[in-house]
């Protein structure tokens, strides 16, 4: 199933999770913040939200500094 990641187009199987896209793209879930069509998907949801085709997904990574 294709879908898009932050604009740009991905192939990812049947039945992947938000978490498990996440894992697959080496991001580390406790510092981000997910949007799924245009909601914002809590932490707590992201091993229960599974992906259909043509979803758009923005994921932003926070950074610490100073």
């Amino acid at each position: 199933m294709k879908i898009t990641l932050n604009g740009e187009s991905r192939e990812c199987p049947e039945g992947t999770t938000v978490e498990k896209l996440l894992d697959l793209c080496k991001i580390d879930k406790n510092r981000t913040a997910v949007e799924l069509n245009l909601q914002i998907v809590p932490r707590k949801e992201l091993s229960a939200r599974v992906l259909k085709d043509a979803d758009i997904l923005e994921v932003v990574t926070f950074v610490g500094g100073g």
